[in-house]
């Protein structure tokens, strides 16, 4: 079929789409009344001769009016967000979305989604709230919905839900230093989807000065970085926030859509407690007896219910706060540069260590070959005492959460071993999954402090956990304990381990041994440059990568020389180049693995293997 068939048809949708949504959306407002629409489109269905029974797991066109006004008329702007503030207000059945994790998939719920009052069908459907005649009778349809319970997404910063920098504005540490640098931004500051049109509005700004030389060398030079501190961009994670779960209801959704911790957009029609409290009064016996587990578990009060309409998977860059309209690659170069020259002043002017720090930002698994996960690139950082932890460690975690939209840290002791969940477990009592530390959403960073483990004796828990760690490293696999047996979850993390030596729990695919020479300002200046840094970092790691037959050639001709120079090279060093070769071309934005960037990578392993002698 050709394309312009493809398009022509799914023109003719689009239109079709419009008319219904014009027959059905006008009378209604889909904020306060989406049942409205949800009703006026099954009597149209029915007055048209459709037959009831044939609904179950249909749509009978209620969906496309949603989908007019979602997103053909930018109605999804204007649907409220429901998180532990708005709850405090939304009302209930209006349309709202959510944003989260699927943490656990409760199974299926059956309801009366239709019934005959007197001579006329009425609908159920996206509510929890039924007038239906109590007992079941043969002018009932019983349906069937999936139920999701979801969660925030762990590690979640609070930068992804406001562009506004004053909002972000938040101390971690708490500290009189760190209170005084906190900025402060005019409500009447420029849009950020107004930011980097072009390449010549980044030329402009403080951050974009160009390195005088971006060499492979500790040395490198940075630019005057000095009014807005790292710190007090950070943000809190879930567990030091109001947490808000919510109940998703599904409807006429392919089962394999939807999968555990897959991070999706929710918009549907919200039930709180009030409403549902009304259903437990009344004479509806087959509902009651199906949702009377639900309601003990989530307290309708503590979890309120969605019943989605419209859902669409979300990705890394999906919490972005702008898009780069148009990303030539002068302008990918621009702010590859301005970045790797803050890590740089981050890492104590360690422009090696700056190096492999981006690389393994960019990084993100690709592909799965047998039991190995590729394109993963672990790093593990040695050096650190207590000092330099304070100091460097410290700007560290709080610069990854300012570029990254879910980071989580763990600051690994024989204590934490002994004591932590990190695997989830199914708990067959109340036939629920009982989250660990290490359920965690695709596109996630984990960084591992190392240096306050001290010599101790791990209990049975503790060599459990050091051995989830490991194969969470090894193969991006996350075991989960379903009590009669164990199923391995695959799942694409990126772990970052700061240590003093080489971690022996930890085998990182790099180890690079840090040397900072001296102590710089790891303040930000320009929200243009960080909002351009985080759009590079979770764009530019999907790119598409491929080795021209020429290259390819000179990259297994190189691979061979360094194996016959040093003979305790194996598969996973070399597979290891390929890996750092690819994530060197996305840094600048490129799919092809150039000769000039192939030269930096071997130069770059170089300096590192000198580093490690």
């Amino acid at each position: 079929m050709s394309n312009e068939h493809v398009g022509s048809e799914r023109d003719r949708d689009r239109a079709r789409e419009r008319e219904r949504a014009t027959m059905v959306g006008l009378p209604y407002d889909f904020l306060v009344n989406p049942l409205g629409a949800v009703r006026s489109t099954f009597d149209q269905a029915i007055s048209s001769g459709s037959n009831p029974a044939s609904f179950d797991g249909k749509d009978w066109g209620a969906l496309d009016p949603f989908r007019h006004f979602l997103f053909d008329q930018d109605g999804l702007s204007k649907v409220p967000i429901l998180n532990a503030s708005s709850v405090k207000w939304v009302q209930p059945n209006c349309l709202v979305r959510f944003k989260g994790m699927i943490q656990d998939m409760l199974g299926n719920e059956f309801y009366v989604g239709a019934y005959k009052d007197g001579s006329t069908w009425k609908t159920t459907k996206f509510t929890d709230s039924s007038q239906c005649p109590t007992g079941i009778s043969p002018d009932m349809r019983i349906w069937e919905r999936r139920l999701l319970y979801c969660v925030p997404v762990p590690g979640q910063n609070s930068w992804t839900e406001s562009s506004r920098l004053g909002e972000i504005n938040q101390s971690a540490e708490g500290t009189s230093e760190n209170k005084q640098k906190r900025c402060r931004l005019d409500e009447n500051s420029v849009d950020p989807m107004d930011l980097l049109a072009s390449s010549d509005e980044l030329q402009s700004s403080s951050c974009a000065k160009k390195m005088k030389d971006e060499q492979l060398s500790p040395g490198l030079q940075s630019p005057n970085i000095s009014s807005v501190a790292v710190s007090s961009l950070s943000t809190v994670n879930n567990a030091e926030r109001n947490f808000l779960p919510c109940l998703v209801k599904m409807y006429d959704t392919v089962e394999s859509e939807l999968k555990l911790n897959d991070v999706f957009e929710f918009i549907g029609v919200i039930t709180l407690g009030t409403e549902q409290k009304v259903d437990k009064d009344d004479d509806d016996e087959f509902s009651n007896g199906l949702c009377e587990d639900l309601s003990v578990q989530f307290p309708p009060d503590r979890v309120p219910c969605l019943h989605c309409v419209v859902h669409r998977k979300l990705a890394v860059h999906d919490f972005q706060t702008f898009h780069v309209l148009e990303p030539t690659t002068h302008l990918i170069r621009e702010i590859r540069t301005t970045l790797l020259n803050h890590l740089t002043i981050v890492l104590g002017n360690d422009g090696v260590a700056a190096h492999f720090l981006l690389l393994h930002l960019l990084s993100k698994v690709h592909a799965r070959v047998d039991s190995l996960a590729v394109g993963k690139l672990s790093l593990n950082l040695t050096g650190f005492n207590n000092e330099s932890m304070s100091i460097f460690g410290n700007q560290l975690r709080l610069t990854v959460k300012c570029l990254l939209p879910f980071t989580e840290y763990i600051p690994l002791t024989v204590e934490y071993l002994n004591t932590a969940s990190l695997a989830p477990k199914k708990d067959f009592e109340i036939n629920r999954l009982v989250p660990g530390v290490l359920q965690l959403a695709e596109g996630s960073h984990l960084m591992i402090d190392e240096t306050q483990l001290e010599i101790g004796t791990l209990n049975s828990l503790g060599v459990e956990n050091a051995r989830l760690l490991k194969t969470l490293m090894e193969s991006q696999k996350v075991e989960y304990d379903f009590k009669y047996y164990k199923m391995d979850m695959t799942t694409d993390v990126q772990l970052l381990i700061l240590s003093e030596g080489k971690s022996n729990i930890l085998p990182a695919d790099l180890v690079v041994p840090f040397q900072p020479s001296s102590v710089g300002s790891s303040a930000i200046t320009d929200m243009n440059a960080l909002e351009a840094w985080r759009w590079y970092l979770s764009n530019l790691r999907s790119l598409p990568h491929s080795i021209e037959s020429e290259m390819q050639q000179v990259v297994e001709n190189d691979l061979v020389a360094a194996k016959q120079a040093d003979r305790s090279l194996g598969s996973q060093d070399l597979s290891r180049l390929l890996t750092i070769g690819r994530l060197m071309s996305a840094s600048y934005g490129e799919t092809s693995l150039s000769l000039e960037h192939w030269q930096m990578v071997k130069e770059l392993e170089r300096l590192r293997r000198e580093r490690l002698t």
